[in-house]
């Protein structure tokens, strides 16, 4: 939209000059293309997954390993693989041994409210030196519905 002076003459223009903007506009949108793809991932959930036959119970070799830390206010925690309780320094031999065999490498790790999350970082550390692919998290809403 234009405007002019009320004589005949080349009078001023009120026009908005947008070339600027869409100068600015245009960088911008390059920036967010090349931002977006970098920012990190977080990391992979894997959920336990309840049998599909739950009458045929799977062979020993393959059920799920769950690594148990449990909390003992003023102790050491306890540790423990599906059921079997072991000391931390067991866990690596254990796991190497239970996953020397396995195709399928997954693993969930289970801890209780009031552990401190250094303990569960360790199991997950000797869970990757163990060469275990696949680490899942069991919150309490998962162990909830067992």
């Amino acid at each position: 939209m234009a405007m002019t002076s009320g004589g005949g003459g080349a009078g001023a223009m009120g026009d908005i000059n947008v070339t600027p903007m869409i100068d600015i506009l245009l960088v911008l949108l390059i920036i967010f293309m090349v931002i977006v793809p970098v920012t990190p991932k977080g990391l992979d959930a894997l959920v336990p997954q309840p049998p599909k036959n739950p009458q045929q119970q799977p062979p020993q070799n393959d059920r799920t390993i769950v690594v148990q830390v449990g909390y003992r206010p003023g102790a050491a925690p306890t540790y423990k693989i599906n059921e079997t309780e072991l000391n931390k320094g067991d866990l690596l031999p254990r796991l190497t041994e239970i996953y020397a065999n396995r195709a399928e490498r997954v693993m969930f790790v289970r801890g209780d409210d009031d552990l401190n999350f250094a303990y569960i970082a360790e199991v997950i550390d000797i869970a990757k030196a163990a060469n275990v692919d696949h680490i899942g998290l069991m919150t309490p809403k998962i162990m909830a519905g067992q």
